[in-house]
């Protein structure tokens, strides 16, 4: 069994003639820089796409099939070099069950399929171009209508406080919205890891992935997952989430939970840290107080401990996190060793003190074995390395 780098939550910010997808995407995220930056810099073997529902998207993974530059793989997937790209789409769903918005990931093993897909979705949204629309259909339906196609659903970084499963969405439990037996893996989020999701009981049945939910080039892989798998196909993927065959996640890679942005309770307006049972902020007295990660599982735990065979999640610092290591010395330093993967898993001490200084060269090492000092972030701010 081989081991393969994969992130599967990677947003399209523009289509090839520059219309916009995800609106608050970078203009650089087209379909074909993502692909050439996840294989060239990143040092990803498998990547899901979100948003290649969109007509244009579309059209522009046509072009490269026809031109040669990608395959389609007979088990699903689309190949480009030694990447896989699975084609998926996030859609928001608002129906009557649901307290909030709530985001969910569908995946299909190949251009056809998504078509259909997109056809199909036309007929349920108000603009089948852009990304993360709410369709107007109930999470059961979609669920249906994914599984029929042969797809893969995942519920999208279920405890953030907006758009989420259980940020909003429900009161306890996903049965209030979902088809718990349709549910092919939960998506963590970058506020939350797999001792705090486990705290809930009802998700020791899923595997669990973590995924960089990347709104550009340089947040790719900030989150991902170690999987093995024969060969990195769209059939190999599934047979991993559901842990068939020896196929299964290996390490999950993420976010310290306090680099999240939603990690702990705030104010809206200030950002001071509140608690769950403030109604006013204490410091500038604003009346919103946005719920942090780490509450609101606090609010719905029914376990202490993870299940048996739970894969370990390996706390990690995106390279972009570490202070002074700029776009231009992170250029550097991946034109020197290959990729980030790489830099992150396997360069020495030693080798990367001969590109960079050897300050940031400590720092990347220590973050490597979870030895940095982090100040919680919240509100929609990111937390940080604080002074070591």
């Amino acid at each position: 069994m081989n081991h393969y780098y994969v992130d599967l939550h990677i947003h399209i910010g523009r289509t090839w003639t520059g219309k916009p997808v995800k609106i608050t995407g970078a203009k650089s995220l087209t379909f074909t820089n993502i692909i050439e930056h996840a294989r060239h810099e990143k040092g990803l073997n498998m990547v899901g796409i979100i948003d290649s529902h969109s007509p244009e998207v579309i059209l522009e993974i046509e072009s490269l099939i026809e031109s040669g530059e990608i395959v389609e793989h007979p088990d699903g997937g689309l190949i480009f070099g030694d990447l896989t790209v699975i084609p998926g789409s996030e859609l928001e769903i608002y129906d009557e069950q649901c307290n909030g918005p709530i985001h969910l990931l569908c995946y299909f093993p190949n251009l056809f399929v998504m078509r259909e897909f997109s056809s199909w979705l036309s007929g349920h949204l108000k603009n089948i171009q852009l990304s993360s629309q709410r369709i107007y259909s109930t999470g059961l339906d979609l669920q249906k209508k994914v599984k029929d196609l042969g797809g893969i659903f995942i519920p999208a970084h279920v405890f953030t406080p907006f758009k989420s499963l259980y940020g909003k969405g429900v009161n306890k439990s996903l049965t209030e919205v979902l088809d718990p037996d349709l549910i092919d893996a939960i998506e963590l989020g970058l506020s939350s890891d797999t001792n705090m999701a486990d705290q809930l009981g009802e998700l020791h049945n899923y595997t669990f992935v973590t995924n960089s939910d990347a709104h550009s080039l340089a947040k790719i892989a900030r989150e991902y997952q170690v999987i093995a798998m024969k060969e990195p196909t769209f059939l190999e993927l599934h047979k991993a989430l559901k842990g068939i065959d020896g196929r299964k996640i290996i390490a999950n890679y993420g976010l310290d939970p306090l680099l999240g942005k939603y990690h702990k309770t705030v104010c809206a307006e200030c950002l001071n840290p509140a608690t769950d049972d403030d109604q006013i902020c204490t410091l500038c007295g604003h009346k919103k107080i946005i719920k942090g990660v780490a509450d609101r599982i606090i609010e719905l735990k029914t376990a202490e401990t993870s299940p048996e065979g739970r894969p370990p999640y390996v706390h990690q610092v995106p390279l972009e996190f570490i202070p002074g290591l700029g776009p231009k010395l992170l250029e550097k330093l991946v034109n020197h060793f290959g990729s980030e993967m790489a830099i992150l898993h396997e360069v020495p001490f030693e080798a990367l003190k001969e590109v960079v200084p050897e300050k940031i060269a400590d720092l990347i090492l220590k973050a490597r074995e979870g030895k940095v000092n982090l100040a919680a972030g919240g509100g929609g701010k990111y937390g940080k390395i604080a002074d070591q």
